[in-house]
């Protein structure tokens, strides 16, 4: 599959929603990666569009199947910081619902999948928590199972 370069959310109806990556440390805490909070933010939503590069988004790192639904995640062999998330029907058809690419996230190693939730675990620390029916309203926790 490929992807416009960006960190976007590409919907199965063609809209693109364009997100950001934004950081923020307590004070005191600057550069602190355990101390940090992340969100995305959507910038511009798009019903038609030209991309101007693509992105190879066929690693698949991590899968998980749940009631004619199936979630995966994996990472770009275009640089090691650029993680994807996407949720498909189960079935022969495969039909995509929406596929995340951040180009910060580091790749996602695992997924699972739930009736209201994808949640993906990056290998920098965080799990992103993406609704179903609305992924870019993704929220974005520190692991604490990560060896920081």
């Amino acid at each position: 599959m490929e992807h416009p370069l960006s960190a976007r959310i590409r919907r199965s109806d063609g809209s693109l929603l364009v997100m950001r990556l934004l950081r923020s440390s307590p004070a005191g805490c600057p550069g602190d990666l355990r101390a940090e909070q992340r969100r995305w933010a959507e910038l511009l939503r798009a019903t038609a569009w030209t991309p101007s590069h693509w992105l190879d988004v066929d690693t698949v790192l991590a899968s998980c199947a749940r009631a004619g639904s199936r979630a995966l995640a994996g990472e770009s062999a275009a640089h090691g910081s650029i993680g994807w998330v996407a949720l498909a029907t189960d079935d022969e058809e495969h039909s995509l619902h929406w596929v995340a690419v951040c180009t910060d996230s580091n790749p996602f190693a695992a997924v699972c999948l739930d009736d209201a939730t994808v949640t993906a675990t990056s290998t920098a620390g965080r799990i992103w928590a993406f609704p179903r029916s609305a992924p870019q309203q993704v929220t974005i926790a520190q692991d604490p199972a990560f060896p920081w």
